[in-house]
C-alpha cells in the first residue's frame, strides 16, 4: 500500500505480527492518540524505517484514559514492539471540552478589582440565535458564581501605573474566607493587569500561602490582553477545567511512564493545532478546548502537502459528530476565539465548525411533524448502532449505510468488530414502516438528511467566510467520512473528494506529526501613523524571545524553531479587529504598510469592501513552533489503470433509488495509477470508502483515492 510507509493489514484484520522485533531506530517511535466519542484511534510512526501501525479501540467515556491505555497495549501487540521503545506520545483530548459541555468543572472563586464584582453577570450584550433569540434564551450562570467573588482594593491605569496600592491586609482576610468556602480553583482578574501584573502575582502568592492545594490562575498569565470581560471569562474557564484536566493528564502521564518508562514524553494537542507539554496543558487547559478537532486538521494538512493540494475543505466524520474546517494555501484558518456551547473564550483555535452528525446519529420521526429527522442525538459507543450487535436498537446513520450496502456486512470495524445487516435492517425498518416506504428508501433518506446537515457546516467555513467551495478539494476522514465524502463533494461541487490512507486514524496521525507551539502577546493600541516599523519590530522580537523560551526548555534547538508574527489591526473607530499573519522576513521587507495592505485584502474577502480610512494597531503576537517532523514514505511502484487485482468480490449498492452492481476492493492492494470505477466499495482496517455510480477513484502517488465525476477531464 502506498503512503505512510508499509501498511500491514488485510481487508478484515488489524493485527499483523512481523517476523522479528520492529526496530525503533535511534530516534525511537512516535505515537499519536485521538479520543473520539465512539472510537479511540492510535497511529504508531516509525520514522527511521518508514512504517506506520494503526489500531482502533472502543472509547471509554467514563474515563477516556482507559481507552488510551487499552489502545497503547493493542498497537504495541500489532507492531510487536516493547512499549519502552516509544519515546513520544502525542494526544488529542476532549476532556476540557466535555467538562464545559457537561458542566462538570470546578467550583471557581474569583478576585476582581473593587467595583468590578459583577463583571461576569454584565458580560457583553450578545444573545445567540436570531432576532428573537432573547425570548427563549436561558442564560447560563457564570462559571464563577457571584457569591464566590471578592474585590481587591487596588487600581492601575491603562499604562500600568499604580493609582491605588493593593490593600494586602484586606485581601488576605477576604481570601481566607473565600478559600475556606469550598471552592476548588481560584481566578484572579484585575482591571488593567495586562499592562502590569504585580498586584495579580502578589494576590496569587497570598492565596498559595493560605491554601497551597487550590490551583490559582491569573489573567495576565493566561491572556495578557485588554478587554477585561473577555480576559476574566477566559481565565475563569481555565480555572473551571483545570482540576479535571490536571487530574486526567497527570494520571495518564504517570500510567504511561509506568508502562513505557520514565523517559517517554507526553504532549497534548492545543486548539490552535500546536503541541503543549503535559505541564503546559495542566497549567493552561483553556488552550485545549478544541484539541480533538485540531488533530484532524493537522493530519489533513500533512496529507495535502504530500499530495500537493493547497486548498482543502476538511470533513471529519466520527461516530458522534462531524468537524469541518478550511485550509487555504496550505494554512488552516484560525480564529482568536474558541466557542464551546455558549462559552466563548479568547484562546487561539483552528476555525473548526461542529455539527451533531455522525455514524451514530439517531434517525427518528417526531410525533408532531411526522417528518424524518437525523441527530444530533447519538447512540455513541454504548450501546452504539444496532448493526454493532452491542444492544443498540435505534436506527442510526451507520445502520442506514449497512442497509444500502455502503458498509458491507462482512467488513469489520477496528479489525475485530463484526456488523450485522439483519439488525441494521430491523432498526431502519421502524422508520420505513412509519413512513410507509421501503427499507432501502428509508435508509437513503437518512443518509441524504445527514449529508445536508454536514453541507450546512461546510458552508459556514466556506461561503459564509467569502470562499467558493468549488475552488477547494474536499478531504473526507474519520471512521465515517469516506462513506459520505463522494456524496458531499457532489453537492457542493468540491473536487476531487480526497480519501487519505488510513482515514479513520488521520486525527491520530495529525497528533503524531504536530509541532510544539507557544506564543506571547501584548496589547498595543496606537494608530499606524503614530508608530514605526522599527518600534513594532523591536516589540515583536521581544515577544518572540519570550515565546521561544518554553520551547528551548523543552529541548527544541533555536535552529529548529519557526516564527510567525501576528498583528491585530482595525480601521480607526472600528470595534472589531482582524489578525494579520506575517513572517519576520516579510515584515522586515513590507513593514506596517504591508500589514495594512493585507488587512484591507482580508477585510474585503470577509465583508466585500475595504475602507479608505486610517489603520489602528490593537495587539502584537509572536508564535514560535518546533521543527516539522519529517516522515519519508517508502517508494512504491506505479501501476496502470487496471485495479482488478484489488477486487475482493462483487457487491450491490443502493444509490439514487435503485440497486447497482459493483465491486468491493481491498485498499491494501491498490497501487498508484489504478482507477476504481463506481459504484464501488473500498475497504481497509479503519474505514470504508464509497465511490458512487458515474464517479471514478484515482490512486495518486501518495496513496490517496481522488474521486472525480466520470466525465471530468482529470479522469479521461
Amino acid at each position: 500500500m502506498p503512503a505512510w510507509g508499509e501498511r500491514r493489514v488485510d481487508v478484515t484484520a488489524t493485527e499483523h505480527t512481523p517476523t522479528g522485533r520492529a526496530s525503533p531506530g535511534a530516534s525511537g517511535l512516535r505515537l499519536g492518540v485521538d479520543v473520539g466519542g465512539t472510537f479511540t484511534d492510535l497511529l504508531l510512526l516509525d520514522e527511521k524505517n518508514g512504517r506506520t501501525y494503526m489500531a482502533k479501540v472502543p472509547s471509554t467515556p467514563q474515563d477516556s484514559s482507559i481507552g488510551v491505555l487499552n489502545g497503547i497495549e493493542k498497537i504495541c501487540r500489532i507492531a510487536n514492539i516493547d512499549p519502552h521503545d516509544i519515546t513520544e506520545v502525542m494526544h488529542g483530548t476532549t476532556v476540557a471540552t466535555n467538562t464545559v459541555l457537561t458542566s462538570s468543572g470546578a467550583l471557581v472563586g474569583l478576585v476582581t478589582t473593587k467595583g468590578y464584582r459583577d463583571i461576569l453577570q454584565i458580560a457583553r450584550s450578545y444573545v445567540p440565535g436570531g432576532l428573537g433569540g432573547w425570548v427563549i434564551w436561558n442564560k447560563r450562570p457564570p462559571l464563577a458564581p457571584l457569591e464566590y467573588t471578592i474585590e481587591a482594593d487596588e487600581r492601575l491605569d491603562s499604562k500600568g501605573a499604580v493609582l491605588v496600592p493593593l490593600d494586602e491586609d484586606a485581601i488576605r482576610r477576604d481570601l481566607t474566607a473565600l478559600l475556606s468556602s469550598g471552592i476548588e480553583a481560584l481566578t484572579i482578574a484585575l482591571f488593567n493587569s495586562y499592562t502590569n501584573d504585580a498586584h495579580e502575582r502578589r494576590i496569587a502568592e497570598i492565596a498559595q500561602e493560605i491554601a497551597p492545594h487550590i490551583p490559582v490562575s491569573t489573567s495576565a498569565a493566561v491572556m495578557p490582553e485588554m478587554y477585561e470581560y473577555e480576559r476574566t471569562e477566559t481565565t475563569v474557564v481555565n480555572s473551571y477545567v483545570r482540576p479535571v484536566v490536571s487530574k486526567y493528564v497527570s494520571n495518564l502521564q504517570g500510567e504511561i511512564q509506568r508502562r513505557m518508562g520514565s523517559d517517554v514524553n507526553l504532549r497534548i494537542l492545543r486548539s490552535d493545532g500546536g503541541l503543549s507539554s503535559a505541564q503546559g496543558a495542566m497549567d493552561q487547559p483553556v488552550n485545549l478546548l478544541m484539541s480533538g478537532p485540531a488533530g484532524g486538521v493537522a493530519g489533513a494538512l500533512w496529507i495535502a502537502k504530500q499530495a500537493k493540494i493547497k486548498n482543502l475543505l476538511t470533513f471529519d466524520m466520527g461516530g458522534t459528530s462531524t468537524d469541518v474546517a478550511l485550509i487555504q494555501n496550505s494554512v488552516a484558518r484560525t480564529r482568536r476565539e474558541t466557542r464551546v456551547g455558549d462559552v466563548t473564550v479568547r484562546a487561539p483555535s483552528i476555525d473548526v465548525r461542529t455539527v451533531g452528525a455522525g455514524g451514530g446519529s439517531i434517525a427518528y420521526i417526531p410525533e408532531l411533524t411526522k417528518a424524518l429527522r437525523v441527530g444530533p442525538q447519538s447512540a455513541g459507543a454504548v450501546p452504539g448502532p444496532a448493526a454493532y450487535k452491542k444492544g443498540g436498537e435505534l436506527p442510526t446513520v451507520t445502520d442506514a449505510n449497512v442497509v444500502l450496502g455502503y458498509l458491507p456486512s462482512d467488513a469489520k470495524l477496528g479489525g475485530d468488530m463484526e456488523i450485522s445487516r439483519e439488525l441494521a435492517a430491523k432498526a431502519v425498518g421502524t422508520i420505513a414502516d412509519a413512513l410507509s416506504i421501503s427499507i432501502e428508501d428509508a435508509a437513503e433518506g437518512i443518509v441524504r438528511i445527514v449529508n445536508e446537515n454536514m453541507v450546512g457546516a461546510l458552508r459556514l467555513v466556506s461561503v459564509e467566510q467569502g470562499y467558493d467551495p468549488r475552488d477547494f478539494a474536499l478531504i473526507g476522514f474519520g471512521g465515517a467520512g469516506p462513506l459520505h465524502a463522494n456524496a458531499l463533494a457532489r453537492i457542493v461541487k468540491s473536487w476531487p473528494a480526497v480519501i487519505p490512507p488510513g482515514p479513520g486514524v488521520l486525527c491520530a496521525y495529525g497528533d503524531a506529526t504536530t509541532r510544539l507551539r507557544n506564543e506571547a502577546s501584548q496589547t498595543y493600541v496606537t494608530l499606524v501613523r503614530n508608530t514605526s516599523d522599527e518600534e513594532i519590530s523591536t516589540r515583536l522580537k521581544e515577544l518572540e524571545a519570550s515565546a521561544a523560551r518554553e520551547l528551548t526548555e523543552e529541548g527544541v534547538a533555536d535552529a529548529d524553531q519557526a516564527v510567525m508574527y501576528q498583528i491585530d489591526i482595525r480601521y480607526k473607530g472600528q470595534g472589531m479587529k482582524l489578525t494579520v499573519d506575517i513572517s519576520p522576513d516579510d515584515f522586515a521587507a513590507e513593514g506596517l504598510k504591508g500589514v495594512a495592505r493585507r488587512f484591507d485584502a482580508e477585510h474585503e474577502q470577509l465583508f466585500t469592501f475595504a475602507l479608505d480610512s486610517e489603520h489602528e494597531l490593537v495587539g502584537l503576537r509572536a508564535v514560535v513552533q518546533g521543527a516539522e517532523k519529517s516522515f519519508i514514505n517508502q517508494e512504491t511502484e506505479r501501476a496502470g489503470p487496471d485495479a482488478s487485482e484489488a477486487r475482493v468480490q462483487p457487491t450491490r449498492l443502493y444509490a439514487d433509488g435503485a440497486w447497482r452492481e459493483g465491486y468491493i476492493y481491498n485498499r491494501g492492494k491498490l497501487k498508484p495509477g489504478n482507477k476504481v470505477a463506481g459504484p464501488a466499495i473500498v475497504v481497509e482496517m479503519d474505514s470504508t470508502t464509497v465511490i458512487l455510480p458515474d464517479h471514478i477513484g484515482l490512486i495518486d502517488e501518495v496513496g490517496n483515492i481522488l474521486i472525480w465525476p466520470a466525465d471530468h477531464k482529470n479522469v479521461r
